[in-house]
This record gives structure tokens, sequence and C-alpha cells, in this order.
């Protein structure tokens, strides 16, 4: 049977859907890698779609969601003498309890990648059914990487130009991103620069494994004339290459544990550098002291802007957008070294439910904005979506209209308060005042332009401005992914099964 994504996404994120919890699975890591050699577009998407709805529940979700970010206890680290940290990553759903174990190699060089060292995250997920039965044991190996992956690819299937990726490091993390990258969006990539501390066999077996690919997958996923490159410091050209990637890529991917800067802050903040509209994704650093992104970069993306520029750039959207706030307020090198605010943040939770479609692929050479850059202001969008609720007409709204992914809490509340109280009220149609249901319904209608007016434009904002997105991982990522590979090895007749364990 193949996955679906009703029966995928039920069985990861609602209840009522009744899954086989008596047998349990086991992958190995040669088990996992398997499923996701043989994942399809179809796979990916209903992947996508769970993935996405945990988010979206985690960061606004009420305390009834057992997804929601007060049911997510933080992880803990631990520090052997080794340099070693294991991490210890619990986490909870509607479906499911997770627990993920798993130890990372400290980087004992500064630099773009450390070439010899084994940074490869080791250890296991644990996934069990909401009265705590086993269900499924994962090696975690594999899951880390292509969960982390698969998180970015919520923001960069939304981008409108998406011809060049530039990824900083060759490990698992870097092979996800790109192989999603193919996957996902192939038909639209034209380029692949991946980019390294040295020319080491790790950066050759990740260029031979995206060359032994079949050439009937890479047709039928559409990236079967997609160039690659390898570019090291040890090039001659490295500097002058290096700017001429960085300001040519739509998407730029950094998956380094570094603790410095992995290139210039001039190459983006300056005139040139600001031309056009770029993702940054950074999920390499996890320490206070590990820093991918240069902190003017980080700055510049929530610096306020004035809206009158002699110079055009890309829209600013005033905010970074992190997985999880409290995690990367505590843990992201980047954040923390910049010196943000929560204010200056936002979860990607709070963005990937956006009504707003992707965008046409754009198949222009030149991608410079056109007009005037323009910064959104989200803080502003909350505080209006605030006051609406404070109004009949805006708490019916914000039950009423399919997806209203910024309304926050608050808002949700006040609308089911407002719809109990008219429902228990006597003469309500007289309560709704001069021109009855009518200028209700018509206030309601103004009510869904202005919203859907600021849906666009974030929605504008992420598919073709300045995006930066820092991730220091969760266990909610590890729980929803791992029990869809879990689902998907059930189907594929992948694993180990013990009943009754």
């Amino acid at each position: 049977m193949k996955i679906t994504e009703h029966s995928f996404a039920q069985c990861t994120t609602n209840t009522r859907f009744i899954c086989d919890l008596s047998i349990s699975r086991f992958l190995t890591d040669a088990d996992v890698c398997e499923v996701l050699e043989r994942l399809t577009i179809d796979d990916a998407h209903a992947l996508q779609r769970s993935l996405r709805k945990a988010l979206h529940e985690y960061s606004t979700g009420t305390q009834g969601e057992a997804a929601c970010a007060m049911h997510q206890p933080e992880r803990t680290a631990m520090m052997a003498p080794s340099g070693k940290t294991t991490l210890f990553m619990p986490s909870t759903s509607s479906s499911g309890i997770g627990m993920k174990v798993v130890t990372l190699a400290t980087p004992g060089a500064k630099g773009p990648t450390a070439a010899t060292a084994d940074m490869t995250p080791h250890g296991a997920l644990t996934i069990m059914s909401s009265n705590g039965t086993p269900t499924g044991f994962l090696n975690a190996e594999e899951v880390t990487a292509f969960r982390t992956a698969l998180c970015s690819s919520l923001l960069f299937c939304r981008r409108k130009s998406f011809k060049s990726i530039t990824v900083f490091g060759a490990g698992r993390q870097a092979f996800w991103h790109i192989r999603l990258a193919l996957l996902l969006r192939g038909s639209s990539l034209k380029t692949v620069n991946i980019i390294s501390r040295t020319f080491s066999d790790r950066v050759r077996d990740l260029l031979k494994t995206f060359y032994a690919i079949d050439l009937a997958i890479k047709e039928r996923e559409g990236w079967e004339n997609v160039k690659f490159s390898i570019l090291t410091p040890s090039y001659g050209e490295y500097a002058r290459l290096l700017k001429e990637q960085l300001r040519a890529a739509d998407v730029i991917i950094t998956t380094v544990p570094s603790t410095t800067p992995l290139f210039d802050p001039s190459i983006l903040t300056s005139t040139e550098g600001r031309r056009r509209g770029r993702l940054i994704i950074a999920i390499g650093s996890y320490k206070p002291h590990m820093i991918e992104i240069p902190i003017e970069v980080v700055q510049q993306a929530v610096k306020p802007h004035e809206h009158r520029h002699f110079h055009k750039h890309a829209a600013e959207g005033g905010v970074v957008v992190v997985d999880t706030l409290t995690g990367c307020l505590k843990e992201a090198g980047e954040i923390i070294q910049s010196g943000l605010s929560p204010n200056q943040l936002v979860e990607v939770g709070e963005l990937v439910m956006l009504e707003g479609q992707l965008a046409e692929p754009d198949n222009s050479d030149d991608h410079e904005v056109d007009a005037d850059g323009k910064q959104i202001d989200l803080d502003g969008l909350r505080r209006e979506l605030s006051d609406i609720s404070s109004t009949g007409e805006g708490s019916m709204h914000a039950v009423m209209r399919q997806g209203s992914d910024l309304s926050t809490v608050s808002t949700e509340s006040a609308g089911r308060k407002s719809i109990d109280s008219a429902s228990s009220s006597k003469g309500s149609r007289k309560s709704l005042g001069p021109g009855g249901i009518g200028n209700k319904i018509r206030s309601l209608s103004m009510d869904n332009k202005k919203v859907k007016s600021k849906d666009d434009a974030m929605a504008t904002w992420l598919g073709e401005g300045n995006v930066v997105y820092k991730c220091v991982g969760m266990g909610l990522m590890d729980l929803v992914v791992g029990g869809g590979l879990i689902t998907l090895a059930r189907e594929k007749g992948v694993g180990t099964t013990i009943p009754n364990f």
C-alpha cells in the first residue's frame, strides 16, 4: 500500500487514526538509509505536511494540543571529558512520545569544515505510543540529518527563484539538504556549489554519490543537467569565486560546527550584495560560542530600514526565522552573539502554514529587485491581529478564516469565548446592532481582505526577500519524522519487527 497524505499525516499527528501498536519495528542505519534512498516525491511531500502541521502546533497551539511548546521538555546536554557532547532530546505529540539520545563530536579546528574528524552524530531514537508502548527504535545518524534538511525544505520550497545553491560542508547534513533540493526543486535547479575546507575523501564521496544516482531518477526528478562544483581555500581564486558563488546563490546553506564566520560579511551586506533576495539556512552550529553566519549579516536581517532608498535591495523581514525560539536564544551562537531579543525572532511554525502559494519559478537570468526594498512589519501584523481579537468581528474571524497561522493563542481563545457567548445569549440578532447580520458579514469580509493582504506580503517576503533561518533542532522533529520513517519502513517491508515487545 502506498503511503498517502491522509493516512501518513493522521498516523503521526491525529489520535483518531488507529495504528498497529502491538508490533515494534527496529531500523538499523542501513535500514533507514534504504527507506530514504527509496523516497519518492510523494513520500517527501507527505513528510513535509506532517512536519509542517506539528511545527505549526508547536508554535501556535493551545495547552490542549500535545505538540505545543509548553508540552516540549527542554533537551539536556552532557559534556564528556573527551570533549564530546551528548544530547538527551525528549518530545511529545498527539500521537506519541519520543526520546533521542545523540552524541556529537566537538570540532578541533576552525574553518569551513573539519576534514578528517568524524562529525556525524551517533545515537538512537525511541518512539512510543501516547501510553508508553514502544513502537519504533531507529539508528539516529541519518534521521538527524534528514529531519533537519526536511525542515529547511519547508522554506526553500517557497522560494520563487531556485537556480543556484551554495552549501558549506560535505557531511550528511550537506548531503540531505542537496538531495532534497534536487528531489523537490530539481526542475528549477541549475547549479550546486559545495564549499569545503579541503578536497577530502568525504568531499569526493559526496560528489560521487550524486553522480552515481541512476539517470532515469535524475530525469524523473528533473535535475539531469544540474552542474556540481567544489571550491576549497587552497584554490588560488578562492576569494573571488566565493564572493561570486555567494552573491549568485538563491539559497546559502551552512552545515558546519564552526567557531568563526564562514565568509566575509561585506559579501552580502554591501549594496551589491543586497541587490537580490536569498534564503540563508544555518544549521551547523549548536553552541553559544559557535558561529557560521557573520554577526553583521544577522544584524542586517533585523535592522529597521527606511522605506526610501537610493539603492535598490530585496525585501527584509525585520526578523530572523528560527526553529525554536527558546532553543536558539539559549544555544545558537549567531543569535546570542548578535544580541537579538525574542521580538526579533519568529518561529518557522508561525510561517509554514501561510496561505500564499509557491510563486511561479523565475526563469529570468537577472534576479535583482525591480522596486525599492521594503520591510515586512511582523510585530505590527501580530499587534493588529491581537487588536482584532478584542472585537466580535475579529474573534469570529480568527476562528472562521481557515489558516490564520499568525494568530496567537489569545486570539484563538478569544474567538472561542465570543462564539460561546453569542450562542448562549438571547436575542442575538438584536445584539448585532444596526444593519443586523449583514453588517457583521461585511465586517468579516473586510477583515478577511486585511489579513489576506498581510499574509500575501509575508508570503512574498518568504518567497523573494532576504530570509535568514537558524536551526538548532528539537525532539519534536525527530518524533514526527521518525514516526513517518517507521510508517514508510512498514509499508516498504524494511526493518525488523518484534511482535508484543
